[in-house]
């Protein structure tokens, strides 16, 4: 259903049963899958290509221009996937040259005021809390978390189920599996609670807590500790992927637990 005080660009391309309620804008260069509903007052423009299942609140933009001085008008796009929440009032801008285009994967949930800037890459059942700011070119791994009010700077990287407490200042990559807080971003621990909600056992996450303690916890150097774990733990997926993420790192990694902090905080 198609409200008739909403904008709906004659070659739009909408799915079935798509919803657009009064007062929406929706521009010519637009791609929205079966079963997505756009708010009230929301705004989906040239470059916007959303799955089956969206659900676009009132106030959102999708796929504004993007924030950055060197984007010369070059055409880019917002890929989003199927079964994503966008919240009232946040952004999604679109690609620059850079990388051509912003990538948003499924069954994420973007909320109220957060801002996905240009070329970031968002993964797949992911949380964008109220007012999160995402800077440029940021990657956020599946099943991550950024805690409300929090600024990610722009080119970090966040792995595959991290935990960003709210109001945080993310300047360093934080691996995969990490629960992170303080400023300046520092390690605080392994994420046990949603590792267990998604289904990992008591011994992959025995294993995370034990590279941990070497990578975070026992003084050595990033450089050095990533050795030890690798000499130390028989092959697998999570030490494979936490040690790859390190050695991969052109921000440099979060730093270390201090017991030191961690006490004055009790």
């Amino acid at each position: 259903m198609i409200s008739n005080l909403a904008y709906v660009h004659p070659d739009a391309r909408l799915g079935k049963d798509v919803v657009v309620e009064p007062f929406a804008y929706i521009a010519g260069d637009v791609v929205i899958g079966d079963g997505s509903w756009i708010g009230p007052n929301a705004v989906v423009l040239d470059g916007a290509r959303m799955g089956k299942g969206c659900k676009i609140h009132s106030g959102a933009v999708i796929a504004g221009v993007p924030q950055d001085l060197k984007f010369k008008g070059e055409y880019t796009t917002v890929e989003m996937g199927d079964y994503n929440t966008v919240r009232e009032s946040a952004t999604v801008n679109r690609g620059t040259a850079a990388k051509g285009k912003t990538v948003i994967g499924n069954n994420n949930l973007i909320m109220a005021c957060a801002h996905v800037a240009h070329d970031c890459v968002v993964g797949s059942n992911c949380v964008i809390v109220n007012n999160v700011l995402l800077a440029g070119e940021v990657e956020v791994g599946d099943w991550a978390i950024v805690g409300g009010a929090s600024a990610v700077h722009q080119f970090v990287r966040i792995g595959r189920h991290a935990m960003i407490s709210g109001g945080s200042l993310v300047a360093k990559d934080v691996p995969p599996f990490v629960k992170a807080a303080r400023f300046p971003i520092t390690f605080v621990g392994a994420n046990f609670i949603g590792l267990r909600r998604r289904g990992f056992t008591a011994e992959q996450i025995g294993e995370i807590q034990d590279i941990f303690r070497v990578l975070f916890q026992d003084g050595h150097n990033y450089s050095r500790a990533c050795d030890i774990v690798m000499a130390q733990f028989p092959q697998s997926e999570v030490r494979d992927e936490i040690v790859e993420f390190i050695r991969s790192s052109k921000r440099g990694i979060l730093k270390p637990y201090n017991a030191s902090i961690a006490a004055e905080e009790e």
